[in-house]
């Protein structure tokens, strides 16, 4: 127990002292019990139960003597508190669950040198369950931007979004992809979940990536190629469609893929948590004729999105949606104001589906389309960016969309930020990377996480 000093002052009567003596604990740690009174019965009362008792010949002089005493001993209580604060840890002042509570709202970045503050910090942050929590409660989802050369497919680098436009010390990345030995020239980026990357490479098998941890994982898909007819199948290239997402009611990671072989067409489905595949041809809609080939699909909401094409195939007439809890498809309608005679692209901006595309080369403009609530049609947004070839990212501060700036064809690469109002806030190069790159690169943005494959917890 700490120590104390109690002060009461003019006490009258004996009789209230007997009342809260009991109150105060005699530990035997030098703390500390100052009465004052001008009753001398009190005085004679205190005496007679082995207290020191002292009269005030001068009370003016005495009280200033007293009150010194008194501040001295708080001096002494308060430097012995500091002491004491000084030689604990961090987990005797703060809870366990409130450090837990705290961890869970930092930004990922920097939760991995938060790991080596203790050996309980690094085993909270480890939690798989920590991981789970930390993609729901965390108060600004990190983004970042994986660039890799599709001429030189060794070349991969890490950009930040949030730290290029907050002014904060950003950092240009070159990561090391997930391989052992040096990647061949067919190798590429297929999507990405949940903080995980989807890549494949020849000859016949998918990488399951997190490049923040540095897990990965493959899995082969050569059972596809031993059941077609001409013992080949390459990604993207021979599949009508493909995606990666994740269905939370069996907390399992699906690569979902469509692929023509002959006059037949196939659906099927890999599951990462079982390490099998899954046929789900009866699923398929009655043709993929609307679809063009290599056509990578947006997770969102628990479905795999992808663009339908009318017959002519030079414009996009609805959404295709494939549930992945139902294993079923679906469609979502495009806006009815919606004019588009180009392809156009899907992305996720702020949590809501959205297509962007070039809507008019003279007026030299980019319409993008968001869905604020999903499958509400009504919910339908146009916001149109006054630059051709502009090609969002992601949304800052709710309101901020990020994009690659397409306006430099040599030099740096830049990247633009623009209001919803339309409005060029910001540009910024980054000199460590060459525009050359973005002219040849795969680039893939995802939200990061600490989480593992459920086949791996």
């Amino acid at each position: 127990m700490k120590k104390y000093l109690i002060v009461l002052d003019d006490i009258w009567k004996p009789e209230v002292w007997d009342e809260v003596e009991f109150l105060f604990a005699d530990n035997k740690n030098g703390s500390a019990i100052l009465i004052t009174s001008r009753n001398d019965s009190v005085a004679n009362y205190t005496r007679s139960k082995s207290y020191y008792c002292r009269k005030l010949s001068n009370p003016s002089i005495d009280k200033k003597r007293l009150k010194h005493t008194v501040n001295k001993a708080k001096e002494e209580s308060t430097m012995e508190k500091n002491k004491n604060d000084k030689s604990k840890s961090i987990h005797d002042i703060l809870p366990r669950d409130l450090i837990h509570r705290i961890l869970l709202r930092v930004p990922i970045r920097h939760l991995a040198r938060l790991r080596c503050v203790s050996k309980l910090w690094c085993s909270l942050i480890s939690d798989p369950e920590f991981a789970e929590l930390h993609i729901h409660l965390s108060l600004a989802p990190t983004h970042a931007c994986l660039l890799v050369h599709l001429k030189d497919s060794t070349e991969a680098y890490l950009v930040h979004l949030e730290e290029v436009f907050n002014g904060d010390n950003y950092q240009v990345k070159e990561v090391s992809l997930p391989f052992k030995k040096k990647p061949p020239s067919k190798f590429c980026v297929m999507g990405s979940c949940r903080g995980f990357v989807l890549l494949n490479r020849q000859p016949y098998f998918f990488v399951v990536w997190n490049p923040l941890t540095g897990f990965r994982k493959r899995i082969s898909y050569s059972c596809l190629i031993h059941r077609s007819k001409l013992r080949r199948l390459n990604f993207p290239r021979d599949a009508r469609l493909y995606g990666f997402g994740y269905d939370a009611s069996r907390d399992d990671y699906l690569v979902v893929v469509a692929s023509q072989d002959g006059y037949c067409q196939h659906l099927d489905c890999l599951s990462l948590k079982t390490n099998s595949w899954i046929n789900l041809d009866a699923a398929l809609p009655e043709s993929l004729g609307f679809m063009k080939r290599q056509s990578p699909g947006l997770f969102l909401h628990g479905s795999i999105h992808w663009l339908c094409y009318s017959l002519q195939g030079d414009y996009s007439e609805s959404l295709l949606i494939f549930d992945l809890k139902e294993r079923s498809f679906s469609k979502i309608s495009l806006p009815e104001q919606l004019i588009m005679h180009c392809s156009a692209t899907i992305v996720t901006l702020g949590g809501c589906l959205a297509l962007y595309y070039e809507d008019d080369v003279v007026e030299r403009k980019t319409s993008i389309w968001v869905m604020k609530e999903y499958k509400v049609n009504s919910s339908w947004t146009l916001y149109e960016i006054p630059c051709l070839k502009f090609e969002p990212l992601c949304l800052s501060n709710g309101s901020d969309i990020m994009a690659l700036d397409p306006t430099a064809v040599s030099g740096p690469l830049k990247f633009a930020k623009y209001n919803i109002r339309e409005e060029l806030l910001q540009h910024f190069t980054c000199p460590h990377l060459r525009q050359d790159l973005y002219l040849f690169a795969s680039c893939t943005v995802y939200t990061e996480s600490l989480l593992l494959l459920p086949s791996d917890i």
